[in-house]
């Protein structure tokens, strides 16, 4: 029986279910946050999980863990501190076939596709199975993600993503279908097709997302569907335009054609946490354009380098297209340069990789020398929140002066001034478990080339704001008096919107049934109060 307060805290384990895809990109991270905020605002203590996530978007917890940002962000939907568990394993490709494998927050080993799936693969089984295990000891329910396809016939035998952990957690499979590609029904036959028996059994409904049209239209086949497999339609959801932060760059944003401000993002062969830039789509006089060649280029008014999982890789790519050179062209002409993290080190005169922890060998590479800095690459990843103010520092960014900003940190390498005469950092950062601030970032003297290694810094809507007024200034344009929104409160919106929307459009009462809860918790529901402070991630 389940005690007045829930399974938490009892001998029972949470209840669980699982959202499978047939493909990837057919909507389980956006679906599972969905999941993840209408089971709180019913007053169930949620956790989402997902064992394996290959990503190059992450979330930094708490305690400087760093994990998939998909699940931070259903942590955060769940009302809930994010912790290493809800994702024990995040693979982040650096190379052609070859990945850093983070364990439980914390890099555990480089390997390549078939060296992680004959020798890593049998090792952290039991890592996966005991973190699953603590989250289902600590919470009423466990919405669980699938990977890709539970249907790779050659990959099955090592997955751990999908049907090995739905048979760990004893969990109903619900299957997630895109219509919008086209071939959904096709999809699901073939999918349950190509599972065993027992992995059939564990398949109780479909969830038929990404639906545009008249749903009547829709009825002939999703009776057929039900008639052929014996299994219901649990959901038809329609397309929407509610976002929550993007898993990868598979979901690259489009940018926004309209505004004042021209600005333009390098698309990176190993883009990471570009996310960073999604506040400046809430300003309406920024056009955010992502280019990846040169003639795409034109005469932006500011040009931002994103973070990357391999930085000497793309900056020898960023040197090739003639990317490179442009932008020390646009910087020498008085246009803004922006890089964080993997950008920044970029921005600088030299970047020397002794041990080769890029992936490539000892070696080194000139920077763009708009910055008076050099990087040094170790083994030593550095994944912490932090928080502070902007320094100041540099002729366009005196008025910016103690601006308040706040995020988190997630790199390989540390970042020196070539000298003291030239020190001129962009922030002042305190990071989780300090004390005193320490200078973070850098800036050229006339403050228009800066770079910072804060993710996250554009969320807060006084300091993109103030930026953004700096820039118009360098246009002749007056200054908005208005920011635009704080991206925790714009979250929070598309949260309890997605919520909204799948209470209308999914049979919750059957979902229930088969996760085994009696249903929303009495006096709860439609409410929950801001999650706790978030920290993303990235490389």
């Amino acid at each position: 029986m389940l005690g007045g307060d829930g399974i938490a805290g009892t001998n029972r384990l949470a209840r669980t279910v699982m959202l499978q895809g047939t493909a990837s990109n057919v909507g389980k991270s956006w679906l599972c946050t969905g999941f993840c905020r209408v089971f709180a605002q019913d007053g169930w203590r949620v956790a989402p999980f997902k064992s394996q996530n290959m990503a190059l978007n992450s979330y930094v917890t708490k305690d400087g863990g760093e994990i998939g940002r998909a699940q931070g962000i259903q942590a955060e939907a769940a009302g809930v501190e994010a912790v290493v568990d809800m994702n024990p394993v995040l693979l982040k490709p650096k190379g052609p076939m070859r990945s850093q494998v983070v364990l439980r927050g914390r890099p555990w080993a480089d390997a390549g596709a078939r060296e992680y799936r004959e020798e890593c693969v049998p090792r952290i089984v039991e890592t996966v199975e005991a973190s699953l295990h603590r989250l289902r000891r600590s919470y009423d329910v466990v919405v669980i993600e699938g990977a890709g396809s539970p249907a790779e016939i050659n990959l099955k035998d090592r997955d751990i993503a999908n049907m090995r952990v739905a048979a760990m957690a004893d969990a109903p499979v619900l299957l997630v279908g895109d219509i919008d590609r086209g071939g959904v029904f096709a999809s699901f036959v073939g999918t349950l097709a190509l599972l065993d028996e027992e992995e059939r059994r564990r398949v109780k409904g479909f969830l038929i997302n990404k639906f545009r049209g008249d749903r009547s239209l829709l009825e002939p086949g999703i009776r057929w569907l039900e008639e052929r497999t014996g299994l219901p339609v649990l959901g038809v959801i329609p397309w929407s335009d509610i976002a929550v932060d993007a898993e990868d760059s598979l979901a690259l944003p489009a940018g926004k054609a309209d505004g004042e401000i021209d600005v333009a993002v390098v698309h990176f062969p190993h883009v990471s946490n570009f996310t960073d830039f999604d506040p400046l789509l809430a300003e309406p006089d920024v056009r955010l354009r992502w280019v990846r060649r040169v003639e795409e280029l034109g005469d932006p008014d500011v040009l931002l380098l994103p973070g990357t999982k391999n930085t000497m890789a793309d900056l020898q790519w960023l040197w090739d297209t003639g990317l490179g050179k442009a932008a020390a062209d646009l910087a020498r002409r008085g246009r803004w340069v922006v890089g964080i993290c993997g950008g920044f080190q970029m921005l600088g005169r030299r970047l020397v990789d002794p041990e080769g922890v890029e992936g490539a060998g000892p070696g080194e590479s000139s920077g763009l020398g708009l910055l008076p800095t050099e990087t040094v690459f170790d083994p030593h990843k550095r994944t912490v929140r932090a928080e502070g103010c902007v320094a100041g520092r540099g002729e366009v960014l005196v008025s910016l002066a103690g601006i308040p900003l706040e995020g988190y940190e997630i790199h390989m390498g540390r970042t020196h001034w070539a000298s003291w005469e030239e020190m001129r950092p962009f922030a002042l950062l305190t990071r989780s478990g300090e004390r005193q601030p320490s200078p973070d970032g850098a800036v050229s003297p006339d403050g228009r080339v800066w770079g910072t290694y804060l993710h996250g810094l554009f969320d807060r809507p006084e300091f993109r704001r103030s930026w953004l007024n700096r820039v118009r200034a360098d246009k002749g344009l007056p200054p908005r008096a208005k920011a635009g929104p704080d991206m925790g409160a714009v979250r929070e919106e598309s949260f309890n919107r997605l919520a909204e929307l799948l209470r209308a459009c999914v049979d919750w009462e059957r979902i229930y049934a088969l996760v085994g809860l009696p249903g929303p918790r009495r006096g709860v529901g439609g409410g929950l109060s801001s999650p706790s402070p978030r920290g993303e991630g990235r490389d």
